[in-house]
């Protein structure tokens, strides 16, 4: 490594030491001066520090001028990457955020630090473009969001939610690890751009398919597409809010992000054509088995749903596989697409469990009855609940339909006289379609049944009501320009040379 390297790896990394310094900063203070001292004291004094962390890690993501590959094409540095990175730090400040008004652990340094090495783990891995880092950077990020999840010692669910991630997770893992082995041995090389060149040198064969399937299963787990999401319904439900928010809003676009990075670059020149009357192998066909299966799995399940967190799980399961949808068309319109839905999404499911964090407080549970009477006895936040349900939904003009709208478009653009990809937006709509009955379904609870006799109003602090304001503002002005977004969004794909 040349001095020149070096230097360019150290400004590559200042926000990611910067995280690392507030992850060190937060423990010390919390352990040293803050110990004996009140919970929401130590957990709003965590969470600033870790807040002030990001904050100055996203000011030096906006000036960075290193651009291009680095460390012989291990790490890259592009408008597009630092356009992700940023989106994910807006996540954790938001994460840490909704933590100030918990009270599921009194060990708080430790807990925001696991925060911070997530984000950590999450910002290598968009920057990542070999094999081994994209791996490492995965189970940084896994092995937090385990713990995370695992982190109310007071609650037996939460014990089993870990347990059950661990265990798929580390399952994943070995499937994904394998493939990357056998991409290894067909390139010789971790590097996606040799890789690439090496599998468009030869034709498919059973060793690429080999390695296809299991990276596919191996980041199959890791978006919690169908058949590989038995772990996300118990991870919802048993983790506490802020580490389900986390791992079900950034872990979610940092794992989107490096699988579409992997298979169009990685596995460029093996993408197969899944119109029957065209067929031809690769990992296309495979992406809409496994998109088709999310959809309608995810969707059915949810309807038979009680609790509000398991149904956002197989909600989670369903939105995996629009998103999927973006694979299919593997062009630079739906990767913006893509982005675009993703934020959105992950923006309505953190106000959704923002919301959470006040009604399981005094409810003492998640279920959909429960939220009875919301609008009555809670009127702003059922009033941004009406704004994060009908965008999960889809409804016009709210941001989650401009989402799908967006990704359908990018999918007819590819091939307009496809008649497999027709049908798999018809698909696509039908069970959005389903979707809408199961979120009308909390709406009614929340402004059409009619409270328990002996209920009281719902109290919740100054700043989750700010926190969740924001989040709604956030889905509704996505929503009021769409196309203004989408293309800020697509100029930076094209200036990365993607």
């Amino acid at each position: 490594m040349n001095a020149i390297d070096l230097g360019q790896l150290l400004r590559l990394l200042w926000p990611e030491i910067t995280i690392l310094i507030a992850a060190l900063v937060a423990l010390s203070v919390d352990l040293a001066g803050l110990r004996h001292r009140s919970l929401r004291l130590r957990f709003l004094s965590a969470s600033f520090i870790g807040s002030i962390g990001c904050a100055i890690a996203i000011d030096e993501l906006l000036h960075v001028s290193t651009q291009g590959a680095l460390l012989g094409n291990i790490f890259v540095a592009t408008p597009l990457t630092h356009l992700v990175q940023i989106a994910l730090l807006v996540i954790t400040i938001l994460t840490l955020l909704l933590a100030v008004d918990s009270d599921f652990t009194d060990h708080v340094g430790e807990f925001v630090l696991l925060v911070l090495l997530a984000t950590t783990g999450m910002l290598f891995l968009v920057a990542a473009q070999d094999l081994l880092i994209i791996f490492v950077s995965l189970e940084l990020l896994s092995l937090s969001a385990y713990i995370l999840a695992g982190f109310d010692k007071l609650r037996p669910r939460s014990s089993e939610a870990a347990l059950k991630y661990f265990l798929f997770g580390g399952m994943s893992a070995a499937f994904l690890l394998f493939g990357f082995s056998l991409l290894y041995g067909l390139a010789n090389s971790t590097n996606l751009p040799q890789i690439a060149a090496a599998v468009q040198a030869q034709p498919l064969n059973p060793i690429l398919i080999l390695a296809i399937v299991t990276t596919v299963i191996g980041f199959g787990f890791k978006i919690a597409a169908a058949p590989f999401h038995f772990w996300a319904p118990d991870v919802y439900q048993g983790a506490p809010i802020p580490s389900a928010a986390l791992i079900a809003s950034g872990s979610k676009v940092a794992s989107f992000f490096i699988f579409f990075q992997l298979m169009v670059l990685g596995f460029a020149g093996a993408e197969g054509v899944a119109s029957l009357a065209h067929f031809r192998s690769g990992w296309v066909p495979v992406l809409v088995v496994v998109s088709v299966v999310s959809m309608v799995l995810g969707n059915l399940v949810a309807i038979t749903q009680t609790s509000l967190r398991r149904l956002l799980a197989y909600s989670a399961v369903a939105h995996a596989g629009y998103m999927l949808l973006a694979y299919v068309a593997h062009s630079q319109q739906s990767l913006a697409a893509l982005l675009y839905y993703v934020a959105t999404y992950s923006l309505a499911t953190l106000g959704i469990l923002g919301i959470l964090v006040a009604t399981e407080k005094q409810l003492g549970n998640d279920s959909i009855a429960g939220m009875a009477g919301l609008s009555r006895r809670a009127p702003f936040l059922s009033a941004c609940l009406f704004v994060f349900i009908l965008s999960l939904a889809g409804i016009p003009p709210l941001s989650g339909f401009f989402a799908k709208f967006f990704l359908f478009l990018s999918l007819l653009t590819v091939n307009p006289g496809s008649k497999l990809l027709l049908w798999l937006i018809i698909l696509a709509i039908g069970m959005s379609a389903v979707s809408l009955y199961y979120y009308l379904r909390v709406l009614k609870s929340a402004f059409v049944a009619d409270p328990p006799a002996e209920s009281t109003p719902i109290q919740s602090s100054l700043l989750l009501r700010l926190l969740v304001g924001v989040l709604a503002g956030g889905v509704i002005v996505l929503g009021c320009a769409p196309d203004v977004i989408l293309n800020q969004i697509l100029k930076v794909i094209q200036a990365s040379g993607l």
